[in-house]
């Protein structure tokens, strides 16, 4: 079976972001094992990739031989400059009690535990993923990836091509740039939009009164949901800053608003708004009574302010724009930023909506930081031979407004590798997603003790050849696992560029139309469906359903369907088990054989290629079931047994003899069942993957469909040899066809090889 093909999965993540049950397998033959040495098996391989399993609770827990490679990635990654600690507004979980990641937030909510996500300003430490976001939009380096992934990871990268202009504050130093894509509109900026998050706007929230109307609008805006605050149908809100700007390009003075549609994530977290030209801005103008000045003229039907009530969007020319009257908008666009940038106003530039990875969080069970911090030395790095960084095992949990590890003061005071005077531990942990981004390269040598793994042994393994994993992980998992893998190449532990060539994502299970999950009281007792049905009726209900990539919407129905298909096949060997028994050797026999019988025996054939193909190259679980099904058919449809000659019986058991051979992918348990009723000392999976003969995929007969006027009116089987004459012939002289075509002109009669007879009359 594919000898060397390399498959990981990450079944599933754990309360704590590790991989719960990430496998690799090597497509080899297996030795017969039982179900307790197959637990150990799986156990060892998980030791030797270093987790260790809390099988008692399911959970997974990091080990130390472990994440030590983790922080030793964390210096490798600061000694490239691409690990830094500043002071920002993060995302924080009350209930969790931790920072999240952007791509941890979902919809206002902590993708973990559900609830509101709300803003708070903390030191955090981050990784420089944006000095690879150029990398991370180029995918050439894969095989086969879903475009939806594709397309998520390049939006939420987010290039855009722009300006930066710098407008200088009234009576002041400071300076605000501002990012647009549309530089033809500047002469029009009639005010500043920025968010509370901004670092001016801090500034001036700490001379402000905590009673103050200002601050307590700043506030109330910071712990709103940020989607909710740019959604188009949100209420947009703003103060005016008391605080002016001037506009470089004319010297207008311009009024400072603080609001809550502008967000820091994006381009330089401030806005220059132009209310005749942008609907936002030209709404938010209108409800504060903010000037206005039109920009671009409609060329077709010159407009005034008077007459405006929405905003022009449109292409134009330029009017109220000093040099560059006249000029096509979208033509001046250049123009414009050329200008300016001779003229010391801006620069021409490329952003991204990607931010850089915050990886701090305030928990225990994190991998912890080797940052030691000294009053004399500053930062330190925690030397490679006294890695790993152990957690404490005495450690205060609970709901705490601080990190735990802070109440640990014995572990929190410490010397400086440096000079040796007392210091201090970092107490944030790292993103447990920095673990999952790298793991699948530690299987390539999961014993070394020196390396997290050596080069040549990478080189051997990877990229994963297929990777198997939620669609929800593309902006998270997938995008930090590209990002390690990138700056793995970059230190020469790696030459590929991606670290998984090919990638399914599998659909998620929903109930109601909602995923499942407990917090949402759809699930369904897995036991119960189990004791009812069996578990070979779950995994064919779950395989069939949908193809992989797909959502499975549970269904009663669907599982009640999926028994009954097992049980036709149990039926089928019960009722018929002497004669499948009796007749699985071929024999010398010169005897006949039917038409019946030689299409029999090509659906066993072509069923078996069919399988194989969905199986191994698709990946399509559910047409190979469906193939299985539809051979179940034409097996059913044969009776009259004492009628049939050895050849026919010996075609008939082999139709048989396959079905628990290309069903144990899905249903293991009944098919090792059926394989040792028919007389099979050996384990099913000893036997091989079942082989196809392509002489019997030669068909000596072809069936076509016959269609008059597009609706079908029956069905013609001819020689694979006959010549379109004789085809058109036999179709015309069909009974069905006769009745529908008399008294008709026939106009033209097409044959398409293989397929369709259609026969247009007038």
């Amino acid at each position: 079976m594919m000898q060397g093909y390399n498959v990981m999965q990450p079944m599933g993540y754990d309360a704590f972001g590790m991989p719960a049950e990430n496998f690799a397998i090597k497509h080899n033959s297996h030795p017969k094992i039982t179900t307790e040495e197959n637990i150990d098996i799986m156990r060892d391989q998980f030791d030797m990739m270093g987790f260790g399993l809390d099988w008692s609770r399911e959970v997974s827990t990091c080990r130390p031989d472990y994440y030590k490679w983790g922080q030793w990635f964390f210096k490798r990654m600061y000694e490239k400059e691409l690990v830094y600690k500043k002071s920002s507004h993060v995302n924080w979980c009350d209930d969790c009690q931790t920072v999240l990641a952007n791509e941890q937030v979902e919809e206002g909510k902590c993708w973990r535990c559900d609830s509101i996500v709300r803003q708070k300003e903390l030191e955090q430490w981050f990784f420089k993923i944006t000095d690879y976001a150029e990398e991370l939009l180029d995918f050439s380096g894969v095989i086969d990836w879903p475009e939806k992934v594709k397309i998520m990871q390049t939006n939420w990268i987010g290039k855009s091509y722009g300006t930066n202009i710098h407008f200088k504050l009234e009576n002041n130093s400071d300076i605000i740039t501002v990012f647009t894509t549309r530089p033809d509109t500047i002469f029009g900026c009639t005010f500043m939009a920025l968010p509370p998050e901004h670092p001016l706007v801090g500034r001036w929230l700490k001379k402000e009164s905590q009673d103050s109307e200002f601050y307590n609008f700043c506030q109330k805006i910071l712990n709103e949901d940020k989607i909710m605050r740019t959604a188009e149908d949100t209420t947009k809100e703003g103060m005016f800053s008391g605080r002016f700007t001037i506009n470089p390009v004319n010297g207008e003075k311009i009024q400072i608003w603080v609001t809550n549609y502008v967000l820091m994530d994006y381009g330089t977290g401030a806005v220059m708004a132009v209310p005749t030209h942008d609907q936002r801005d030209f709404e938010f103008a209108q409800k504060y009574d903010i000037p206005m000045k039109i920009v671009i003229q409609n060329p077709e039907k010159t407009f005034t302010l008077a007459e405006m009530e929405e905003a022009y969007i449109e292409p134009g020319n330029l009017v109220n724009s000093g040099k560059f009257d006249g000029m096509e908008s979208i033509a001046s666009q250049k123009a414009i930023s050329d200008w300016m940038e001779e003229n010391k106003m801006g620069e021409q530039t490329v952003t991204y909506r990607l931010r850089d990875w915050g990886v701090s969080r305030q928990r225990y069970w994190g991998n912890p930081i080797p940052i030691i911090y000294c009053d004399d030395c500053g930062e330190v790095l925690v030397p490679d031979e006294d890695l790993p960084v152990l957690l404490p095992d005495n450690v205060q949990l609970g709901k705490t407004t601080r990190n735990p590890l802070i109440s640990v003061s014995d572990w929190v005071n410490t010397t400086c590798p440096n000079c040796g005077k007392p210091a201090k531990r970092e107490t944030d942990t790292m993103d447990t997603f920095v673990d999952s981004s790298w793991y699948y390269a530690r299987y390539a040598d999961a014993h070394n003790t020196e390396l997290p793994f050596l080069q040549e042994k990478a080189d051997h393994w990877l990229p994963v050849d297929q990777y198997i994993g939620g669609i929800e992980h593309a902006v998270m998992h997938l995008m930090y696992a590209r990002f390690f893998h990138k700056f793995m190449r970059d230190i020469g532990m790696v030459n590929s560029d991606e670290p998984f060539a090919r990638l399914l994502t599998q659909g998620m299970v929903t109930k109601d139309g909602a995923k499942m999950s407990k917090s949402k009281e759809n699930t369904v007792d897995p036991q119960y469906i189990v004791d009812r049905f069996g578990a070979d009726t779950v995994r064919i209900f779950m395989l069939f359903a949908s193809p992989p990539e797909k959502d499975v919407e549970w269904s009663d129905e669907g599982m009640k369907g999926s028994f009954r298909f097992l049980n036709r096949i149990w039926r089928l060997f019960d009722d018929n088990l002497d004669l499948i028994k009796n007749n699985q050797v071929a024999t010398e026999i010169d005897e006949e054989i039917s038409q019946k019988f030689k299409d029999l025996r090509f659906s066993t054939h072509a069923t078996i290629k069919k399988v194989i193909d969905d199986i191994l190259e698709r990946l399509q679980f559910n047409t190979a079931i469906a193939a299985i099904m539809e051979h179940l058919n034409n097996v059913y449809s044969i009776t009259e047994f004492d009628k049939l000659n050895k050849n026919e019986l010996f075609i008939y058991a082999e139709s048989c003899a396959v079905i628990p051979r290309l069903i144990y992918p899905f249903a293991p348990h009944i098919a090792e069942e059926l394989w040792s009723l028919i007389g099979n000392d050996e384990l099913l999976h000893e036997s091989g993957i079942p082989e196809f003969n392509k002489e019997y995929l030669l068909k000596d007969e072809i069936t076509y469909v016959v269609q008059i006027m597009g609706k079908i009116r029956g069905k013609l089987s001819v020689p694979v040899n006959a010549s379109e004459e004789f085809i058109r012939t036999a179709a015309l002289e069909l009974e069905n066809v006769k009745k529908h075509i008399e008294g008709k002109e026939i106009r033209k009669v097409i044959v398409i090889p293989g397929k369709l007879i259609s026969i247009v009359t007038s």
